[in-house]
Formats: C-alpha cells, sequence, structure tokens
C-alpha cells in the first residue's frame, strides 16, 4: 500500500528538504525548490501529498503541499529519462500551467532551459505528454491558505471542475472567498458563493 499523505509537525527544512517528525519519529522529504516558501513556521503542523520510489537499495519519499504537484510528479517520471529528483526539479522551477503551454506550443528552448533536461529530452517531453496534458492541464498553482479546512476545500473544488471551471479559476476563487469570509462556510454556500462570483 503506497503512502497518499502524511501529517505532522515540521521541525527542519531547507530548499530542497522537509523533515517532519510523527509520532517521535522525523521523516525526510525531497521537496521542490517553490515549495520552500510556501513552508510553515518551524514547529507547525504540516501535510504534505506523498510520492514514493521504492528501490531495491532505497526508499525515497517526496513531498508536495498539493495532490496536483504530485501527480504532475507521477506523470513526469512516467517519462523515459526523467527520475523523481529531476521531475522534482522540474516542478520547483516551472508552474505547472506554464509547463503545460511549454508543451503544447512545442516549446523547446523553455523547456531545455529546466534543470536536468537538455533539448533531446524538451523534445521527448513535448511527444510523450502532449498525449498526457489532461492529466495536467489547468493544475492548480496555487495552495489552500493556512487554516483553510481542507476537505471543505477540496470538496468546492472537485465540484467547480465537474461543473466544467478549470481548477486554476476555481481554486482562485475559492481561496478567495474563504479568506474574505467572516463567518464559517458550508459546501453548498462555498460552491453557491463561487459560482456567482465566477459569472
Amino acid at each position: 500500500m503506497m503512502v497518499e499523505y502524511i501529517k505532522g509537525i515540521l521541525t527542519e527544512s531547507t530548499p530542497t528538504k522537509a523533515i517532519i517528525e510523527i509520532n517521535g519519529i522525523g521523516y525526510s522529504f525531497g521537496i521542490p525548490l517553490s515549495c520552500f516558501s510556501k513552508l510553515p513556521q518551524m514547529g507547525s503542523p504540516i501535510m504534505l501529498y506523498v510520492y514514493t520510489v521504492i528501490r531495491e537499495d532505497s526508499h525515497q519519499y517526496f513531498g508536495f503541499l498539493t495532490r496536483a504537484e504530485r501527480d504532475l510528479c507521477e506523470t513526469l517520471t512516467s517519462i523515459s529519462g526523467i527520475g523523481p529528483k529531476t521531475a522534482v526539479g522540474i516542478i520547483g522551477h516551472i508552474d505547472a500551467s506554464a509547463l503545460v503551454r511549454a508543451i503544447g506550443t512545442s516549446d523547446v528552448h523553455t523547456l531545455s532551459k529546466l534543470p536536468g533536461i537538455g533539448k533531446k529530452t524538451a523534445e521527448r517531453l513535448i511527444v510523450e505528454l502532449k498525449d498526457k496534458l489532461k492529466l495536467i492541464d489547468d493544475t492548480p498553482s496555487l495552495s489552500p491558505a493556512a487554516g483553510m479546512e481542507k476537505p471543505l476545500f477540496t470538496d468546492a473544488l472537485n465540484a467547480l471542475i465537474r461543473l466544467g471551471y478549470s481548477s486554476f479559476q476555481a481554486q482562485k476563487t475559492i481561496k478567495s472567498i474563504l479568506e474574505s469570509s467572516e463567518k464559517d462556510l458550508d459546501l453548498s454556500t462555498l460552491i453557491t458563493a463561487a459560482l456567482r462570483e465566477i459569472n
């Protein structure tokens, strides 16, 4: 059984690593560079979505603040020649929407500037990922603000996506409503408010 996510206390971090304590044990996770500035203060609770790489000689764990970024990492590592560290490096240097645009427009120049990606690998990314763009298209680059109730946020986001709105637009709208609301909202009220704001 694979680990979907973990919750614990952030005890240490660097631009490429976060250590999270769970029941007295510190677990080390590789993280994208873009994730570092969004981490909470030391000693604060944190939840990371986990991508696990199991090999004969090692177990590696990579953590992401959003499920979308974790899923994007899995998609990238399905490409020949791209390992998990390279995938995490890509995610840390370019947001998902820009990555999708580069692939969709066959922008080899932009892709070949990413860490660990040369011209040949960039061309392979374009060829192999164009058919998988639906898996990562409009991937949210925003994460729920600190203190937001994640199940409520996620349920509202999924509902708006099913109604045909882009996940980036939906997440931005939901985040804005939750941050500005002076009272707790239930799911129905949140979705109604989001639809009113989007339309």
